[in-house]
């Protein structure tokens, strides 16, 4: 089917393929060995900006600011699920008064930046705490990122599915329940899993608001030690180390979706200016 789309490249295509494929890392290599070697020259991977790293209590706080990070994130994603599903079953229903406030809640979250949800709620509400406002911030925004995410899942399944099932005498909630959620939840795990990794990366803006995630540990260390470059290092490593399992499991869980769908196209998160804070 792919040749029917577009036609395959020949030769000359191929060739210049990888003549721009080398080219490319050979530039990306350069640079990184520019940047390291720039590193290098200011001292930064002198013994003495490592000797930290040597101390068990920094990887004591570390491991706490991981633990941490990793409650914020579970919680955060556990309530937005719940959050997600239910607006998007609101923006679902064939009644216009569950249907339009469902719709202005999710797009008015989706318009916030994340960050000034965080500030409003630590702010507005002290009760909460530095963990309660991260938390709650990530619920509502990524909430509403997931319900599009399930709407959009639910839509992707073909219409004559339900079509089929309504025409056995099924309910409007047997047909979500039995036909078309079980079919949508295959096409939709990529883009969850995903997202995952989106409220992982966004705990660390809990460092604005005192709370000690990662990030902020990063912080106290190279403030006690000044040695930026080598925490900052430390602490991406562990980040990219944490998002790096996510994604490759995303990536599996898409493959195996494709495989019993027979190459179904998978719904991916939807773009949302807002996201960028």
């Amino acid at each position: 089917m792919s040749s029917v789309l577009y036609d395959l490249p020949g030769p000359v295509a191929r060739r210049r393929s990888r003549i721009g494929s080398v080219v490319g890392g050979v530039v990306v290599v350069g640079l990184v060995l520019l940047v390291l070697w720039r590193l290098q020259d200011r001292g930064h991977f002198e013994g003495d900006k490592w000797e930290p790293f040597e101390d068990p209590d920094t990887w004591n706080a570390i491991r706490d600011g991981v633990r941490r990070t990793l409650q914020a994130a579970v919680v955060g994603i556990a309530l937005a699920l719940v959050l997600g599903i239910l607006l998007a079953v609101g923006r679902l229903s064939e009644r216009s008064v569950v249907r339009w406030p469902a719709t202005v809640v999710v797009e008015f979250f989706r318009a916030v930046p994340l960050l000034m949800l965080i500030f409003f709620f630590f702010l507005a509400f002290p009760d909460l705490g530095s963990f309660g406002a991260l938390v709650l911030g990530l619920t509502l925004y990524n909430g509403a990122v997931l319900a599009e995410i399930f709407r959009a899942g639910i839509l992707a399944v073909p219409r004559g599915q339900s079509e089929a099932a309504y025409s056995l005498g099924l309910g409007k909630r047997q047909v979500m329940q039995q036909v078309l959620v079980p079919q949508a939840v295959r096409a939709m795990l990529p883009a969850l899993i995903s997202q995952c990794v989106v409220v992982l990366k966004d705990t660390s803006l809990g460092y604005v608001i005192t709370y000690d995630e990662l990030l902020r540990t990063g912080r106290l260390i190279y403030d006690n030690y000044f040695n930026i470059i080598p925490t900052v290092i430390v602490i991406t490593v562990i980040y990219v180390s944490i998002n790096a399992s996510l994604s490759a499991l995303a990536n599996l869980v898409e493959r195996r979706t494709r495989v019993r769908t027979g190459g179904a196209p998978v719904v991916h998160a939807p773009v949302d200016a807002g996201a960028a804070v």
